[in-house]
Order: C-alpha cells, then sequence, then structure tokens
C-alpha cells in the first residue's frame, strides 16, 4: 500500500483529501504545518507528499527545499494562487506537479497515480544508454557523468530518459509534458522549461553552453546525438 503524507494547515482540506486517497485504497499520514512535515517525512518514508506552499512555521518552498536534502519522494505541490511564478518556483526546488486550490479532489488522485507511475521503476529494464560522458541507467534510475553520480527528481529523469531514448529527435514542449505527465494540460507547457533548466544545471559543465540537450528555437529540445 502506497503511503501518501498530505501537508496541509488547512484541516478540511486534509480530510478531504485523506478521504479520497483513503478510498482509492492509499494510507493517508497527515501534518499541519512545515516543522512537523520535515520531521514525519524523515521518519516515515512517504511514497509521495501532497504539500500546501502557505504552510506555518515553514513555508512550503522551505520544506521542499529540507525534504530534496536527503530525499527524492516525488512532491505534487498546492498552491491557493493561479501564478506562474509559483509553479516555476516549486518546480525548479524540485516538486513533481501542482494543483491549483480550489480544485477537484478526483483530479489530484488523478495527478498522485500518474506521478507514482512515473516514479515506478520498470523492472523488465535493464538498458543503460550512453551519450558522449553520460550513463543513464534506465532500470536503476541512476545517472552518472564519468564516475560523478548525478541527482535526478523522477520528472528529470523522464525528461532525459525520453530524449536519450530517441537522440536527435526533437520534442515540443507539449510532447515532452504528454510524456512526462501522462496528460498534457494546455498552458502548462512552459514548466518544461524548468525542468530543461533544472536538467543542465546538474548535467552540464557549463549550463549556459549545452552539450547534452540543445534547445530548437520555436520548437522545443532534443538530445543531441553524439
Amino acid at each position: 500500500m502506497k503511503k501518501i503524507l498530505i501537508v496541509d494547515d488547512e484541516r478540511k482540506i486534509v480530510q478531504i483529501i485523506q478521504a479520497y486517497l483513503e478510498r482509492e485504497g492509499f494510507q493517508a499520514i497527515t501534518a499541519y504545518d512545515g516543522k512537523t512535515a520535515v520531521e514525519t517525512a524523515h521518519k516515515q518514508h512517504p511514497d509521495l507528499i501532497v504539500l500546501d506552499l502557505m504552510l506555518p512555521e515553514i513555508s512550503g518552498w522551505d520544506v521542499c527545499r529540507a525534504i530534496r536534502k536527503e530525499s527524492e519522494v516525488p512532491i505534487i505541490m498546492l498552491t491557493a494562487r493561479d501564478e506562474v511564478t509559483d509553479k516555476i518556483v516549486g518546480l525548479e526546488m524540485g516538486a513533481d506537479d501542482y494543483v491549483t486550490k480550489p480544485f477537484d479532489p478526483k483530479e489530484l488522485i488523478s495527478r498522485v497515480r500518474a506521478v507514482l507511475r512515473r516514479t515506478e521503476t520498470k523492472a523488465s529494464t535493464k538498458e543503460i544508454i550512453r551519450i558522449a560522458d553520460l550513463s543513464i541507467d534506465i532500470a536503476k534510475r541512476q545517472v552518472r557523468r564519468n564516475d560523478q553520480s548525478i541527482e535526478l527528481t523522477p520528472n528529470e529523469f523522464e525528461l532525459l530518459r525520453v530524449m536519450a531514448e530517441n537522440p536527435g529527435q526533437v520534442f515540443s514542449r507539449m510532447q515532452l509534458l504528454d510524456k512526462v505527465q501522462g496528460d498534457a494540460y494546455e498552458g502548462y507547457e512552459r514548466t518544461i522549461d524548468s525542468h530543461i533548466k533544472n536538467l543542465r544545471r546538474k548535467l552540464e559543465i557549463d549550463p549556459e553552453k549545452p552539450r547534452y540537450i540543445a534547445t530548437v528555437y520555436g520548437v522545443g529540445y532534443k538530445m543531441e546525438e553524439n
């Protein structure tokens, strides 16, 4: 049974999410402030975290930052405002998806399932992809540059995998969003830019002069063939 940590200071919202998750067969654990959220994530090791941005004591952004120092657990952020800046900042800090309040609980459950699907290792996959000095182990979900291990979030790994499996192929933002999230939400495709920015920061020696992921202006991105 997958364990989901719900973090929100609005108890009514927590109760609603908890009820829907448990109805769908998940185990739900809760926290109502940022400090408790970090402690609970450390002790309980949830499979996914639903995290509100506006929290007492420690903000959702700071909670995400603290958790990312020790874990790559998938995080879905809840934001009360439909502002691109909030979402971009959240994604750059390592969140895997976001839902804007007020939201349909059924949509949130759908997002939870989609993110969990993306993070599950495909046991039958044994392929290791090598591009220049990058080594991408699909089964183990590990990336190395020469002898250096590179930690990626689930979304970042999926983006890298999709492009690495199709070197030279140009993907639009909507195509990448659809492959990574399962459902391409129109207007959200610019979030791919944030993931690409993070990938370049982690993979490239000089992110300003990328060697691996090329921008195809007016279209999207591609993985270089060499």
